[in-house]
């Protein structure tokens, strides 16, 4: 069933180092999503427990709060059809070293870590990531 949804993407700070930027963002764009809103922040340690209050007491958090406040992230609010699961195609499995050429990870990322973006997984996470980065679920400009 085909719904119109709204998602976050963050470019992260390994993709953004590379210049990967405005190829993440044609490629999203090319396969039919909107970008409704883009802006350029340095994660915050309270924004990052936030973020990552799931992963928060996993013993790889630090390395995973080290990276992600190593540079500027971009967050962009996408929308288009069946956006969540769709993007989450797009970039392939988590881990860069599994994802297939011709997913954005398995052509730009390098390992499970330096995997270019972070997707919403569910229309849940995606409410709360839109409200946390962009102070509204309905995040337009």
């Amino acid at each position: 069933m085909k719904q119109h949804e709204t998602t976050l993407i963050l470019v992260k700070p390994d993709a953004v180092a590379q210049g990967l930027t405005g190829e993440v963002l044609q490629r999203l764009e090319k396969n039919g999503f909107k970008i409704l809103n883009c802006r350029m922040l340095r994660l915050t340690p309270a924004l990052l427990q936030e973020h990552y209050a799931h992963l928060a007491s996993l013993p790889f958090f630090p390395e995973i709060e080290t990276f992600m406040a190593s540079g500027p992230v971009v967050a962009v609010a996408l929308s288009g059809e069946n956006a969540i699961t769709r993007v989450r195609e797009l970039l392939g499995p988590t881990d860069s070293t599994k994802a297939p050429k011709g997913t954005i990870r398995g052509d730009l990322g390098k390992d499970k870590m330096h995997n270019v973006l972070h997707a919403s997984d569910s229309a849940e996470a995606a409410q709360a990531e839109l409200k946390r980065f962009f102070g509204s679920t309905d995040p337009k400009v």
